[in-house]
């Protein structure tokens, strides 16, 4: 493969969902059990060969750096290259970034520095396993100026989202902004590829015209004069746009079919903990479920993902919900639907219910 650089942002989509990116970036949004929500871009990255990553911050990144480390988990723990984190803001200013074209003015000088051919440009609110080698052989075999990743949907729920239209070449004839949906769209799913020159030329212009939205003024505006090319992704992808986005695809989980297309050719890196097994006490039930380590359940857990440390008492009964990392649940509660952030406490006899369409969310360190 062609030598190439990562670049990810971490948060650029925050406000999808407030709730969950309170105390976090949307990068490290847990998903899935013992994942965060940027393991998936960086393990697309490294399982084709990119040993050098840039994370672009803004705030709330504390979760991140104590998630990332070293990058050792990802193999990234490098003298040269690895994981770098990336400031919310230029040389020139010590404002935070607050659009695309800003944060990527902020890099410059780091893609200077490096010698890759190519850059990959990942946003962290897809879950999907991407060849990214795959998508730069495309790239290069178009003779692209960019090559834009899509996936086709049915059902768009976005503030903000880039709706391809690719001719039979693959080549990109228009790029249109949050359009009326009528039947699939072909929805850009926020990684792309580039020369690494290129884009630093696609910076320095843009900043020198004044212009703010890499979507609208420099992919719309120019599908005639720029060769865009459109990467058709098939297979599994999940775009995390809010809180009943998150709910759902948490419970797609659950679905074999779904974990196979995640997790079955290619290994999504995380975290790793030593935690001890989950520990089952006599009378509990536990059906169609994720745990993980750590867990003491005493009660019944029904279609619901358990993330590390949960503790579920007796006679209690969880049902269709995500209960994340060292929440306790005491004795005789009723849970449907639900989402607890982190270190959340419901004491003894509660019940608590949302439906699909409105989880009913508990934030973090809450007690009820």
């Amino acid at each position: 493969m062609a030598s190439a650089v990562g670049v990810i942002f971490s948060n650029i989509h925050d406000e999808n969902i407030p709730e969950l990116s309170r105390h976090r970036t949307m990068a490290s949004i847990p998903f899935g059990g013992r994942y965060r929500l940027i393991d998936f871009a960086l393990s697309n990255m490294v399982n084709s060969g990119i040993t050098t990553v840039g994370i672009v911050t803004k705030h709330n990144y504390q979760s991140l750096i104590d998630h990332l480390g070293s990058g050792k988990d990802w193999d990234l723990a490098r003298k040269d290259g690895g994981i770098i984190l990336l400031p919310p803001f230029s040389d020139e200013t010590d404002s935070p970034y607050s659009n695309r074209l800003e944060a990527l003015k902020g890099i410059t000088g780091f893609l200077n520095r490096r010698k890759e051919d190519y850059v990959v440009l990942s946003d962290c609110d897809g879950v999907a396993r991407v060849d990214i080698a795959d998508i730069i052989r495309y790239h290069e075999e178009k003779n692209a100026d960019i090559t834009l990743v899509y996936h086709e949907e049915e059902e768009i729920n976005s503030n903000y989202f880039l709706a391809l239209t690719p001719d039979e070449s693959g080549r990109i004839k228009d790029v249109q902004i949050n359009p009326a949906i009528g039947d699939r769209t072909n929805v850009y799913v926020n990684i792309m590829v580039l020369n690494r020159e290129f884009l630093i030329n696609i910076i320095k212009g843009a900043i020198a015209h004044g212009l703010s939205s890499f979507g609208r003024d420099v992919l719309s505006k120019n599908v005639d004069s720029l060769k865009l090319y459109g990467y058709r992704f098939n297979g599994y992808y999940a775009g995390v746009k809010s809180l009943q986005k998150y709910y759902q695809h948490s419970m797609e989980l659950l679905d074999k079919t779904v974990r196979d297309a995640l997790f079955g050719a290619r290994d999504i890196y995380t975290k790793v903990r030593d935690s001890a097994p989950s520990k089952y006490i006599n009378g509990a039930e536990v059906k169609n479920s994720l745990i993980s380590d750590g867990c003491t359940i005493e009660g019944t857990v029904e279609n619901c993902i358990l993330f590390r440390g949960v503790k579920v008492g007796k006679g209690s009964v969880i049902r269709n919900s995500v209960i994340m990392q060292d929440t306790v649940i005491g004795s005789g509660v009723q849970l449907d639907s639900v989402i607890t952030d982190k270190n959340v406490v419901i004491r003894d006899r509660r019940h608590l219910a949302g439906c699909d369409a409105m989880p009913f969310f508990i934030p973090k360190g809450s007690m009820l």
